[in-house]
């Protein structure tokens, strides 16, 4: 039990210190350049994501997504909050465990809310992308058959070539709204 008392907040400090960085800079305007390539490389794989941009309450885009290989958490990555089409804030998503991957190669990750409250609890922070949410590798046809799963539908797809593997664990989002 004494182990486990120093291990929380060993373990919350260390998860602070890792998301503090992501926040930081000014980089808000490349930022969302990133995400709209990153949009545009989307519905490009699948025509079918317009209905998602389109229809959702809101989604988040993280342009560049990078798994460590070593089945580590990887660094925390930025990404943009959009709510009826239109840039509300920023996000940053932490992962907690990430599954082993042949390669450490970066993708977009697109996380759909289907409605006002989906987005509500994001904003609010409870939300984690885990096991129970699922996880759509986007390729032609795949937003045609994706559901939401308690609100939330989450798609990836690789920035270049193809995606060998790759297995999502826990993922800790946070938001912050823009100025």
């Amino acid at each position: 039990m004494r182990r486990l008392t120093v291990f929380i907040p060993v373990l919350a400090f260390l998860s602070l210190a890792l998301l503090r960085p992501a926040w930081g800079g000014n980089c808000g305007e490349e930022l969302r350049l990133e995400a709209e390539r990153a949009i545009n490389n989307l519905k490009s794989s699948d025509s079918a994501f317009t209905n998602f941009f389109e229809n959702s309450a809101g989604y988040a885009v993280f342009p560049s997504v990078r798994r460590s290989g070593l089945n580590l958490p990887a660094e925390p990555v930025r990404g943009m909050v959009y709510e009826k089409g239109e840039p509300v804030g920023e996000a940053v998503l932490a992962e907690v465990n990430a599954g082993q991957q042949s390669s450490a190669k970066p993708f977009h990750e697109a996380i759909f809310f289907e409605t006002a409250e989906a987005l509500a609890n994001f904003k609010q922070g409870r939300l984690v992308i885990s096991a129970d949410i699922s996880v759509v590798a986007a390729a032609e046809g795949a937003a045609l058959t994706a559901k939401y799963r308690k609100g939330v539908v989450v798609f990836i797809i690789p920035e270049n070539g193809l995606m060998e593997t790759i297995t999502i664990g826990d993922q800790k989002l946070s938001y912050m709204p823009l100025d």
